[in-house]
């Protein structure tokens, strides 16, 4: 790898560092927030899960601009945003303002991510790709991984908004080292092909809507007109969708893609995985409550141990990769994530003996993911069209962002409404069990869907272009 690589490579792991690092470390710092901004758990619930909400919305989006205007200029969109919702969370002194850095955030996350994917694609080849892609995972897997105890530092000492401050000056280092690369494989421009505006508007009402219900549903009452009417216009808007999308020539969400196998275990799995999300939010929020009682240091203290094994496992998974294939490493990683979240569940043990399994579980948590992280993301870029990689890492992360909010939304709902009816040890314990059930369905999902037997250093299509070349 030269040192131009290498530079390129440290401004995009930056980059995406910016949202599974600074933009989940907010999570450590909920009751900071509850109690600087004066507003309700349901509504922070609502604003954390927003993030990767509207980067699931926009991703499939900004991956097909990457892929027809450059997949530079997007992720320097993406980095400038990041700056942009960074400045107005520092600002914020209510509900609308958190709304709204938080939404910014998320499509700023939504440009990065597929950009970032297609510049491994364009600068990197064979065994370099490999682990380019092995750094770009320890971006995101270990940018969350860190975001526990770098949130918990900061809040501690400087209170919530200083996650932004960090996030900023990381923002600027990342443009700097970006800065310079030429511009590669910007595919040719249908002119005759308009945009699909309308499956956009269609696919913000049908993701807010859902997310609404599970958000706010117990705080508007589960019979309420309210929640019945989100309920109905979910429906309502997912069946227009799938109708416009069938018609489209260009569609927001290429659903062709979904034909390979691979690639669809791959990403399902990929949704699943990181619906987990969840199970670290309940865990920071039960950590420092009236139960535990623990300062947000002490609770990113305790990830320590996740955040080392999930960089060391991300690193075997690169190695299993190579000599066999990526089924077997994601096959493991739910197994392995589950055992180290059915740990954590045990909420009933009283005092330090809890803490140490909680430790011990993040620990394993971190080894599973870990695992899963380069095999899974190298699956899709392999299983890629050239001209589709945008639009495929899109997709793909649009299958991370979504997971993770609704795995948050759906385990604080959990969490939340269990609270509130009995003890915090039961709501904990029960919230974490909605985890396993999702790590359960990933491995159902890549044992029947993922084929490969040994995967290649090399892609599909650079082995054709090989080809061509040599047959000249």
């Amino acid at each position: 790898m030269t040192v131009k690589q290498k530079k390129l490579l440290t401004g995009i792991v930056l980059s995406v560092l910016t949202f599974w690092l600074f933009a989940q470390a907010i999570t450590v710092g909920v009751p900071n927030i509850i109690e600087s901004l004066g507003i309700s758990a349901e509504s922070v619930n609502f604003g954390l899960s927003l993030t990767a909400l509207f980067s699931g919305i926009f991703i499939t989006v900004a991956g097909g601009f990457a892929d027809k205007i450059g997949r530079l200029k997007i992720t320097y969109l993406g980095i400038i945003l990041s700056i942009v919702s960074s400045v107005i969370l520092l600002l914020a002194n209510g509900e609308t303002l958190f709304v709204i850095g938080r939404i910014i955030s998320g499509i700023s996350a939504a440009c990065i991510m597929p950009a970032t994917m297609g510049l491994l694609k364009d600068n990197f080849e064979g065994e370099d790709r490999q682990r380019a892609v092995t750094w770009w995972s320890i971006g995101s897997w270990g940018g969350t991984a860190l975001s526990g105890l770098i949130g918990g530092v900061l809040v501690q000492a400087f209170g919530w908004k200083a996650i932004f401050m960090v996030s900023i000056i990381v923002s600027l280092v990342s443009l700097a080292l970006i800065y310079g690369t030429k511009e590669k494989n910007i595919a040719a421009s249908k002119s005759d092909v308009r945009f699909d505006f309308l499956g956009l508007i269609t696919f913000i009402i049908l993701m807010l809507s859902i997310n609404l219900f599970i958000t706010k549903g117990a705080e508007f009452g589960w019979l309420s007109a309210k929640t019945i009417g989100l309920l109905a216009v979910f429906l309502a808007s997912a069946f227009v969708f799938s109708k416009i999308e069938a018609k489209h020539k260009e569609p927001l969400v290429d659903f062709s893609l979904f034909k390979d196998s691979n690639f669809f275990g791959a990403t399902i799995s990929n949704f699943l995985m990181n619906g987990i999300t969840g199970a670290s939010a309940i865990l920071s929020i039960y950590l420092q409550g009236e139960t535990r009682g623990l300062s947000s240091s002490q609770v990113g203290l305790i990830s320590v141990g996740y955040l080392v094994s999930i960089i060391i496992s991300i690193m075997a998974g690169e190695k299993l990769l190579k000599s066999g294939g990526a089924k077997r490493p994601m096959m493991l990683g739910p197994v392995i994530s589950a055992s180290g979240i059915v740990l954590m569940a045990l909420t009933f043990i009283p005092g330090a003996p809890y803490l140490v399994l909680t430790f011990l579980g993040l620990a394993i948590l971190g080894i599973g993911q870990g695992m899963y992280a380069t095999p899974s993301t190298d699956m899709v870029l392999e299983s890629a069209p050239a001209d589709k990689v945008g639009v495929a890492s899109g997709l793909y992360k649009m299958a991370s962002a979504l997971g993770g909010s609704f795995g948050m939304a759906i385990t604080l709902a959990v969490y939340t409404a269990l609270g509130k009816t009995s003890n915090l040890n039961t709501a904990a314990g029960l919230g974490f069990l909605v985890n396993v059930l999702f790590l359960v369905l990933a491995l159902v999902v890549v044992s029947k869907c993922i084929t490969d037997k040994k995967a290649p250093t090399k892609s599909a299509v650079e082995s054709i272009v090989e080809t061509k070349e040599k047959a000249k």
